[in-house]
């Protein structure tokens, strides 16, 4: 006897929960309304920064038809990465590294995206059809479509905010050529508060529900590729890679779970690592540190960068040594960070005396701008 739709569908919440997802919704395969008009202002605006990508698919981005035509339900996921304290508190020891959360673990893509291959393969198999799955890297609107979906709603942070698991949840996606039983759309509880857009160190949000990417501290340090404008860096403090401030200040939180994920369980060497330590990985050395971590995308000189950043912050003379050796090193990406950590750090009498020595040979014109500033 064919199987029902209703039946179907609540076989495919089972599977998924038994595959390791904390939550599981269905959203028609429909674009969510005005995501389209949401995601051209945000492109023509120019917010999106350096992520040409967004751009490069921002039709398929914008419709579930137009990037998978034959996808009639979209099975929406969430696994939960609630973290075991709060990230801010990591902003207290300045001679330290922040990492957001989410990169202190395993890299969820690759862990995610295993297990949406289990429960696509496993759906297929047994009711026929096809399957595409999906995680954040691919051109999908995944928090519109998780708020279509019940998941969860786009906060005024423009995150996903679950009622059960607060703003701590990775998102990935199953689209079906089958026809499954659509859950209720969420609706926003955000309410009155502001509490994200006012913890945000650089201003990022213009107003709220929307973020221009250029001024966030997680696409500085993650996204951005060159020199980080000097307008943001004392607000960057010890954020070595992404931020979590305005996640981690939600109310929402509260009735968050702390995730007991192994894969995602920071890593002891990856929570407060020291920034003297990092100052001085070479590429093999931050290969192997960061091995399935997400850190190790933006490889070694921009994490060093990004280091060099947070010891100009530290107020820490000590770490100075870091950034005078560094003032060599053949990335002009880190001999411009160690440049401007040491005007942070020494006497100016010292600075004048080091760029005698480093800006009178220095060849990159960025550099050599660091020096004399």
């Amino acid at each position: 006897m064919p199987i029902s739709t209703s039946e179907l569908s609540q076989e495919v919440r089972k599977r998924a929960l038994a595959e390791g997802f904390d939550v599981v919704r269905i959203a028609n395969a429909v674009a969510p309304a005005g995501a389209r008009e949401h995601l051209a202002t945000y492109l023509s605006e120019g917010r999106h920064g350096e992520m040409a990508w967004m751009a490069n698919n921002a039709d398929r981005r914008a419709d579930p038809a137009t990037l998978w035509p034959e996808a009639k339900s979209i099975i929406m996921l969430g696994v939960n990465y609630g973290p075991d304290h709060d990230p801010r508190t990591d902003l207290n020891v300045p001679d330290t590294g922040a990492i957001s959360v989410y990169a202190r673990g395993d890299d969820y893509h690759d862990v995610i995206k295993t297990r949406l291959k289990v429960l696509g393969h496993w759906l297929c198999d047994t009711h026929g059809g096809d399957a595409r799955v999906f995680v954040d890297t691919a051109p999908v609107l995944e928090k519109a479509l998780a708020q279509e979906a019940g998941i969860g709603w786009q906060g005024k942070h423009t995150n996903l905010v679950s009622r059960d698991y607060g703003s701590w949840l990775f998102l990935g996606s199953v689209f079906t050529s089958l026809d499954l039983v659509p859950d209720a759309r969420e609706s926003d509880h955000c309410g009155a508060c502001h509490a994200c857009l006012d913890v945000c160190p650089t201003r990022a949000f213009p107003a709220p529900y929307q973020l221009d990417a250029r001024r966030c501290i997680s696409y500085l340090t993650i996204e951005h590729k060159s020199h980080i404008p000097r307008e943001f860096r004392a607000a960057i403090g010890n954020r070595i890679y992404g931020c979590d401030d305005c996640l981690a200040v939600c109310p929402w939180n509260k009735f968050a779970q702390v995730s007991h994920e192994a894969k995602f369980a920071a890593r002891e060497e990856l929570n407060r690592p020291a920034l003297r330590h990092l100052a001085r990985l070479d590429d093999a050395e931050f290969r192997a540190l960061f091995r399935k971590s997400p850190v190790k995308r933006i490889g070694r000189d921009r994490l060093v960068r990004n280091v060099l950043i947070a010891i100009g912050n530290s107020g820490d003379p000590a770490l100075a040594a870091e950034a005078v050796r560094l003032a060599d090193d053949p990335s002009p990406l880190v001999r411009a960070m160690a440049a401007w950590a040491l005007t942070r750090l020494l006497a100016p009498a010292e600075v004048q005396a080091l760029a005698a020595i480093h800006a009178t040979s220095e060849s990159d014109a960025d550099v050599h701008r660091e020096w004399l500033s």
